[in-house]
């Protein structure tokens, strides 16, 4: 993030440096500020000195240049942050002095051991911080004479990769998902030595590690348990991926369907797309006993399928097999591997009353299709809009193919959830696609569970979101419509209830950062704070880019009276029409004038679309009026956050106003 800044308080005859650090380690740079203040050593660190109005980058560099020493809390958060990497980068190319504090033993990446390689360290991980102070002030005023310690070596750990964003944002409503539901590996704990580090005055409190009660326990690794690894595209020209997944997703939703297996959701498995690391780790990491690995080779017409399944505790091969096939037969392939699997496993794929998977007799219509779940996946919007073109052109080539019907819908859905479009363009345009499908396969389960998403969503008709749901169920029992119990439970006030079923789709998928959002939306709502401030924390570990998560941090911090480190986190947020979100901490700071001018611009760009969020701000000033007038937008918006509004945790003290009452009637939420 920009994680530095600002006019020192010390006399400017001594030394300024820079203080970089990630936002995670807030906290521990705070603490670092104050200790090299009280002896005379001016920092420059942000938010706390990025005059009010200033560009952050601008100031960054300024701040930069106009510094004798560059003073970095390197941890695994910074390690990890661009933010910090590219005011590294810039320190070194002023040939500034770099100085690390380390705060715990992250490995480098490659470009900042090159940076970092001539640079001084003071080891903060063990021993007295106050020794750690004095050798880092030293070094600060007399880099020349101060011995540093050298770099020791720390082997670089194979990480799984960021995790993509499975839900592009879920606005706490299902975004739907073709997988099953499996038990895997724990969530990773930030170390303690940086709770240590960072400790404060009782006035400040530090940056939350993740509590105990917010780590699943780690059941036993049950033999009837598996991961498909995606597929490798082994086409001449490598551009077949879109082929690979779609089949390794194919077999994944086919597999869930066994009720004798855990299956390993989507998203965790495909973190391991491109891993250099062996079966046996991957097995550990996602906590089953099996994996299913192969690759793909197209070439015209013709298809070659490897696949195999392998026994994660000794690498040892359970079966395998090889097919040559022509490609319109590799709705045969995927059966013929699925009932493999099954058999090696001693289990069984359940039946379903839902009709029978259709299978496009065009194998151009079937590209398409899988070309729109490929762009669909990656959550984007111009991804998304990648996505309908396909699936339309799959219609176009075969127009009765009712599951590229539901995808439709499906992408309206997204696009209104995210605010891409007006929630009434999202619901008319997913509920026309939605009514095709059925006229097509009126026992269609997915399409079900769309309708079940929209009509809570975008009509608040919660009675007719329940039915479909529960159609959905009837007609395909291994159906995914993981999220929406959860918020179910929460907005009817079943707090605990909501958390423990996060809590289970947070063990089956612990790479999928909506599931992350939603467990941290939760425990925020249930006033537990810590845990739900390390959660967003982690969530943001897997993925940086995750859209509003930064805003929903920074709006936790400042319900805790956090404002300088609520500025920080939202400074980085990804998705630039959200980033106005830092008005709200901006407020809080004092700084009434670019608050308003940061609110009044969201107003004009985001009223149709964004007028809960505005509702939000207002109420977090105490202007009650305001916000219930764009409370009733929301209303009139149709905007799916609303389906939480009783439990909204910054809209807590407008709950006693008999208009919050007529609100809450008119949304006629479930008890």
């Amino acid at each position: 993030m920009g994680e530095v800044g600002g006019e020192a308080n010390a006399s400017s005859s001594t030394p300024r440096v820079f203080i970089s650090y990630a936002s995670q380690d807030a906290a521990v740079a705070a603490a670092l500020v104050e200790a090299l203040e009280q002896h005379g050593i001016a920092c420059w660190i942000a938010p706390r000195d990025v005059k009010a109005g200033a560009l952050y980058a601008d100031a960054i560099v300024r701040a930069i240049s106009g510094t004798k020493a560059f003073v970095l809390v390197l941890s695994e958060s910074a390690i990890a942050s661009s933010h910090v990497s590219k005011e590294i980068e810039r320190a070194s190319s002023k040939k500034r002095t770099i100085i690390a504090l380390r705060i715990d033993a992250a490995a480098l990446t490659p470009a900042l051991e090159y940076f970092l390689s001539e640079s001084q360290w003071v080891n903060a991980r063990a021993g007295n911080i106050d020794a750690a102070y004095v050798k880092l002030m030293d070094a600060i005023r007399e880099p020349a004479r101060a011995a540093p310690e050298t770099l020791a070596p720390v082997a670089r750990a194979t990480s799984a990769g960021t995790a993509s964003a499975s839900h592009p944002r879920p606005r706490r409503n299902l975004i739907l998902l073709a997988v099953g539901l499996a038990v895997v590996a724990t969530v990773a704990a930030l170390l303690a030595d940086k709770l240590w580090l960072a400790k404060r005055a009782a006035s400040e409190r530090p940056v939350a590690t993740v509590a105990p009660a917010a780590v699943p326990t780690t059941p036993a690794v049950s033999e009837k348990s598996v991961a498909v690894l995606p597929f490798v595209d082994m086409s001449q020209k490598k551009d077949q991926e879109y082929f690979s997944d779609g089949l390794s997703e194919e077999l994944i939703d086919r597999l869930a369907h066994s009720p004798d297996l855990k299956v390993i959701a989507r998203t965790s498995s495909f973190q391991f797309k491109g891993s250099k690391n062996d079966v046996r780790t991957i097995g550990q990491k996602l906590g089953v006993a099996n994996v299913l690995e192969g690759s793909v080779r197209t070439s015209g017409k013709t298809l070659r399928v490897t696949a195999q399944l392998i026994n994660a505790s000794d690498g040892s091969h359970r079966w395998s097999e090889t097919y040559d096939r022509d490609i319109g037969d590799v709705f045969k392939v995927q059966d013929s591997i699925a009932d493999a699997v099954v058999t090696a496993l001693k289990a069984a794929i359940a039946v379903s009353t839902s009709s029978a998977t259709y299978r496009p007799k065009s194998t151009d219509a079937y590209n398409a299709y899988l070309r729109g779940v490929y762009f669909l996946r990656k959550y984007t919007k111009q991804d998304t809009e990648r996505a309908l073109v396909n699936f339309e052109e799959a219609i176009r080539l075969e127009s009765r193919y009712a599951d590229a019907w539901v995808r439709i819908a499906h992408v309206y859905n997204v696009r209104g959830l995210n605010y891409w479009i007006t929630s009434k363009e999202a619901y008319a345009e997913a509920r026309k696609a939605i009514d095709h499908a059925l006229s097509i396969d009126s026992n269609s389960a997915p399409a079900y569970v769309v309708i079940g998403d929209i009509e809570a969503n975008f009509r608040f008709d919660f009675e007719k979101s329940t039915a479909a749901f529960k159609r959905a169920r009837e007609l395909d029992p291994a159906i995914d419509i993981g999220d929406s119990a959860v918020w179910d439970a929460v907005s009817a006030g079943r707090l605990d209830d909501g958390i423990a079923l996060s809590r289970q789709l947070v063990q089956s998928d612990p790479f999928n950062a909506g599931h992350l959002e939603d467990l941290a939306f939760a425990l925020w709502i249930a006033n537990r704070l810590p845990e739900a401030e390390s959660t967003f924390r982690h969530l943001l570990e897997l993925n940086s880019s995750y859209a509003v998560a930064h805003c929903e941090l920074g709006q936790l911090l400042l319900s805790e009276h956090r404002a300088d480190a609520a500025l920080a986190i939202m400074s980085e947020e990804a998705d630039q029409d959200s980033k106005w979100c830092v008005a709200d901490a901006m407020w809080a700071l004092g700084h009434r004038t670019e608050a308003d001018a940061l609110l009044a611009e969201a107003k004009a760009k985001h009223a149709d679309t964004q007028a809960l969020e505005i509702a939000d701000a207002y109420a977090m000033r105490g202007d009650k009026d305001e916000a219930f007038k764009w409370l009733n937008r929301a209303y009139d918006n149709r905007e799916s956050q609303l389906y939480v509004v009783r439990q909204h945790p910054m809209l807590r003290h407008l709950r006693d106003d008999p208009r919050f009452t007529e609100l809450v009637r008119k949304l006629k939420l479930p008890e």
